[in-house]
């Protein structure tokens, strides 16, 4: 295959950047998307050119971090799937295709393709301990968990926090990866004592970093690699006013 790449370049979030042009050959169409750029990386590396950075590693679709927006999708317009399992064989030869990161304030450019999503682990962070001692890895099915609660926990621990949800977002909004987080957390009894604090201190922790609110839309669950429903941002909205109406009841 060849293709014609346009791809963004930029040394870091303080300079300007800008799309510049690439043509590359013999690209297998059985290769994934990350192959295509290390294929043209290696090509950049023998003519003495700087190769592009992009953010890669497990490269199965489990890490998150395959972070570009591909002809203006976040992973590209194929739904369920991370940049990383994205093959060479869902374009045409001779096809153009625009690369350019995650955009996003809260996800400054560190450099090309790459961008700094630390905002994700400081929402986290906001969240707290777990005061409940768990001690070793239990035995299967030895936990007095309901199966629809397991079920949702499960559901909502599939976020790879990848940040296609901010990136498709007008309002570059988290509250799909916040919300999944805290589902994931709050469903289970383990996480039940500190359920109002871990709620208050990730939201707000989530607005101050500078994220947008949610516009209801749902692009940021058609752009999710993992299929994280929205149902969870209305749980995480009825857990937090729940909370602070505690709280405020209680001071």
């Amino acid at each position: 295959m060849k293709l014609f790449l346009k791809v963004w370049r930029q040394n870091d979030s303080e300079s300007d950047g800008g799309f510049q042009d690439y043509t590359i050959d013999d690209v297998s169409s059985d290769s994934s998307f990350l192959e295509m750029l290390d294929q043209l990386n290696e090509e950049l590396l023998v003519e003495g050119s700087e190769p592009i950075v992009f953010d890669h590693d497990c490269r199965e679709g489990i890490c998150g971090t395959c972070s570009l927006t591909i002809n203006g999708y976040p992973h590209g317009k194929n739904q369920s799937t991370t940049t990383c399992q994205l093959h060479m064989r869902e374009f045409e030869d001779g096809e153009s295709i625009t690369i350019e990161p995650f955009r996003a304030d809260s996800f400054p450019i560190v450099r090309d393709l790459m961008v700094d999503r630390s905002a994700f682990d400081k929402i986290i962070q906001a969240g707290g301990y777990v005061s409940v001692r768990t001690g070793s890895a239990p035995d299967g099915n030895s936990l007095p968990v309901q199966k629809e609660v397991a079920d949702i926990a499960m559901d909502a621990a599939a976020c790879i926090g990848c940040g296609a949800c901010v990136a498709s977002c007008k309002n570059a909004s988290a509250m799909l990866f916040t919300s999944a987080k805290l589902a994931h957390l709050n469903s289970l009894p383990q996480g039940q004592p500190e359920k109002d604090k871990r709620t208050i201190g990730m939201v707000e922790k989530m607005d101050t970093l500078g994220f947008g609110s949610c516009r209801n839309y749902g692009e940021c669950s058609a752009a999710c690699p993992k299929d994280i429903p929205l149902d969870f941002i209305a749980k995480m909205n009825r857990d937090y006013a729940k909370a602070k109406i505690k709280k405020a009841f209680t001071k």
